[in-house]
């Protein structure tokens, strides 16, 4: 079991039980999965730049990715329906513990003059959702190998019914919020 799920269980659990006053287990909010998403609309011109992407959030998320395709056609954009334009990964259980503490304690500080997310990123129901402007923030991206630096977005579904739960949840956890 990852360090941050016993810590969840043996310091965050009982933080929320005694802040929101739950009456039953099953009311206290969890993480149920993280996803990760690289939208690249360039992929239409360059192929290989969906195949890059693809190699390289597999090395972040150590599970491999989804293509993802374009559900609908744009003339304007010269995009047809079913052409791949980005690459999605679901994590869950210890490898989604183990990204999240990676983000926390590892990319995120990485950033350059960084003083912490937002938070108000949150969706109405206790989600996340964070963009990040540069992959390179992530340990396993070697700087010299990579041809273009992209962008990545991370949603963090958790079981919260609103957003103060979903939010003293993450800050629990260890997520760094500005305000």
């Amino acid at each position: 079991m990852s360090d941050l799920k016993q810590y969840y269980e043996n310091e965050v659990v009982p933080k929320l039980v005694e802040k929101f006053e739950y009456t039953n287990k099953m009311q206290i909010p969890k993480l149920e999965k993280i996803v990760l998403n690289i939208g690249l609309g360039e992929a239409i011109q360059n192929i290989k730049l969906l195949d890059s992407a693809t190699e390289e959030l597999s090395l972040i998320a150590g599970q491999k990715p989804v293509v993802t395709r374009a559900k609908k056609s744009i003339a304007a954009f010269k995009l047809r329906e079913g052409m791949p334009i980005g690459c999605m990964v679901t994590l869950r259980r210890g490898k989604m513990f183990d990204f999240l503490n990676k983000l926390m304690n590892i990319a995120l500080p990485r950033v350059r003059d960084f003083k912490g997310i937002s938070g108000k990123s949150f969706d109405g129901r206790g989600n996340y959702s964070l963009g990040i402007k540069e992959h390179i923030i992530f340990p396993e991206i070697e700087y010299d190998k990579i041809d273009q630096i992209k962008g990545l977005n991370v949603t963090v579904v958790t079981t919260a019914n609103t957003d103060a739960e979903g939010k003293e949840l993450l800050k629990l956890l260890g997520m760094p919020f500005r305000n």
